[in-house]
């Protein structure tokens, strides 16, 4: 069979990496690893953060790869081919908020003119806990069998992990970490006129100036030096006065933010070699505001740069792995990944805040985090035989198969033997996959713009971005996988109660042969979603409200109905996926909710109707 581009016959193709081999003790072998990528852990984590961000200070794009618990509990929870993209979206919350993350890999690379791939992959192990002895919050998920079975075929180190796995916290988490944490730090306040203040807030800064102001002559007086240690211990007690490091300091009572403010302001605008903090009670807030007497200007400066470097060592260390992410958000670079929806919705879960309830708010709140993301799925797309092709060495196969594009990849980094085992390797098949397919497309990878000499590719943006055609944004879908054949969701039906393990195939001449309407070519189509539920297409519309209505009432499909099958349309699907539990058995939660909304407009009905029931104004 002839490449599906003509224009771009195979020739030579070539992947070269570094050649290294390790002899192992368990086969008496030596083999040849794939690529040699960085394990981080707690251990060596400060020193690889730096090295991290060297690379992608120096790179183009910088790929993703995240490796997890589990994706789905049951069969159907996965995100199936006829899902609208909000349906899409709660699929993948709900598996980012049950689910955990224990090894995240990211790699900086460029594609340089001699089609050479420059990669830096690390590849950081995590594991979350309560490193910090807040008691919050609590860490707990769920677990895939066949997902850790496959990490275990691959040597993962399960007590490294939870050992000396990196913990982390969300920037949600962090903010209520810091206010318990309670370390006096720098703060500023924007300065207001005096005219907004109001008469106690007068009085509070001049009742603060003058203490100030008196605190500060006694700290400057020349004799104090000469005092004894009893008449200096009174002099702080009356003051209000202590020592911050080396230098004098007092504390100032707040009551509301208001104040805190105000005593910022005064002390900014009166006092150039006195620096306020603020204090942070444990329930949140400020508790106080400390102010400290520094005796120059240098000195001030000095301080403050010291505060500076201690809140940010404070924050690396409550931020944890989410270091990692800060340094890929603030560097702004194109982020590559495979699967975007699920691998985004598990990072903004963990790293950023939890999942908003709807789509259009996780795509506006992750893009204030990154603000390009490649979905090389989008890619894949504009070449066609890549959309039967589901894992990435398969992908990457095809191409090499039957395209022209040649790629060394360059891993500049050492191998130790226990780098060379099968973790990570995914960020680099990303990178690879990426760049082959920016190749073929005639992509240019500096700048992202299309090569008016080469075919013309639709829009490959993630579906987290604006015009993405990764998922449906109305209400038509694409039914199958492979299919691009468009119908409304009101076309779809839900049918369960058939006999377990009955084929699709079956199932559909039974329909077939149940009607009349349902007896004809090319009038509807069977799938099984799992051994208990069905999916029906009816491709003319209007037939999907007649079976729904025949099936309820038994008229015309008697049989059917008689033999315990029923059928819902994409309303109740959508309610069932849009609850807070998604239960194992597609058809058992169906047939709930449909019953739940028969018995609501059984009721409705009955209350409306029955004249007892009902209110007369006048007779009051």
């Amino acid at each position: 069979m002839p490449p599906p581009f003509p224009m771009l016959q195979r020739r030579f193709l070539c992947t070269q990496t570094t050649n290294l081999s390790f002899f192992n003790p368990n086969t008496g072998r030596h083999h040849r690893p794939q690529w040699p990528i960085k394990q981080v852990t707690k251990s060596n984590f400060t020193d690889s953060l730096d090295e991290l961000n060297t690379h992608i200070s120096n790179s183009d794009f910088v790929a993703i790869s995240l490796q997890n618990t589990g994706s789905y509990s049951s069969p159907w929870h996965r995100i199936l081919p006829f899902d609208t993209t909000e349906i899409a979206y709660l699929k993948a919350k709900y598996a980012a908020e049950r689910f955990q993350i224990l090894q995240l890999a990211v790699c900086p690379f460029s594609v340089r003119a001699s089609n050479k791939l420059q990669a830096h992959p690390f590849n950081f192990h995590l594991f979350q806990r309560d490193e910090l002895k807040i008691g919050a919050p609590c860490y707990s998920f769920s677990c895939q069998p066949s997902y850790l079975a496959s990490m275990a075929r691959e040597d993962f180190d399960f007590n490294r992990c939870i050992y000396d796995g990196i913990s982390y916290l969300s920037r949600a988490q962090e903010a209520a970490a810091k206010h318990q944490i309670g370390n006096p730090v720098s703060s500023t306040y924007v300065a207001q006129s005096s005219s907004s203040r109001s008469v106690a807030d007068n009085v509070f800064v001049e009742r603060v100036k003058s203490r100030v102001g008196h605190w500060i002559s006694a700290c400057k007086r020349s004799d104090m030096k000469s005092d004894d240690a009893l008449v200096n211990s009174l002099r702080k007690l009356i003051l209000g006065g202590d020592e911050y490091g080396s230098r004098p300091s007092m504390n100032i009572d707040v009551c509301s933010e208001r104040q805190v403010q105000l005593v910022f302001e005064m002390v900014k605008s009166r006092y150039e070699n006195v620096v306020p903090l603020t204090i942070s009670a444990k329930g949140g807030g400020t508790q106080s505001v400390r102010v400290v007497l520094t005796s120059s200007k240098e000195d001030r400066d000095l301080l403050e740069e010291d505060l500076k470097n201690m809140e940010e060592e404070q924050s690396k260390r409550v931020r944890g792995f989410r270091e990692v992410i800060e340094l890929i958000s603030t560097s702004q670079k194109p982020v590559v990944v495979h699967n975007s929806l699920n691998d985004f919705a598990f990072i903004h879960s963990k790293f950023i805040s939890p999942l908003p309830p709807t789509m259009d708010e996780f795509r506006s709140s992750l893009h204030s985090v990154f603000h390009d993301i490649r979905d090389i799925n989008q890619l894949m797309k504009e070449v066609g035989p890549l959309n039967k092709y589901s894992n990435l060495p398969s992908a990457i196969a095809y191409l090499k198969r039957n395209f022209f594009a040649p790629l060394e990849i360059d891993i500049t980094q050492k191998a130790s033997m226990e780098e060379c085992k099968n973790h990570g390797h995914n960020v680099v098949r990303i990178s690879e996959l990426f760049a082959r397919l920016c190749f073929i497309l005639k992509l240019t990878l500096d700048t992202q713009h299309h090569n008016p000499d080469g075919p013309s590719p639709k829009p490959y943006a993630n579906v987290v971005n604006l015009g993405s055609d990764g998922f449906q944004e109305t209400d038509d879908i694409s039914v199958w996988t492979h299919n691009p054949k468009k119908i409304s969701i009101n076309n779809l039906v839900f049918l369960w109660g058939f006999r377990s393990g009955i084929s699709a195939g079956k199932l559909k001449n039974m329909l077939f042969k149940s009607h009349d309407l349902l007896s004809e070519d090319d009038t509807f189509d069977v799938r099984l979603i799992d051994k208990n539920c069905a999916v029906v297409v009816f491709w003319k519309n209007g037939l999907s409200d007649w079976f729904l209505d025949a099936i309820g009432s038994g008229d015309g499909l008697r049989e059917l109905a008689t033999e315990g099958l029923m059928a819902a349309g994409y309303d109740t699907y959508t309610r069932v996926c849009k609850s807070e539990i998604l239960g194992a058995d597609l058809a058992d939660s169906l047939a709930e909710f449909d019953r739940v909304s028969s018995d609501h407009v059984d009721d409705s009905a009955e209350v409306y109707w029955n004249s007892e029931l009902m209110i007369k104004f006048d007779d009051l």
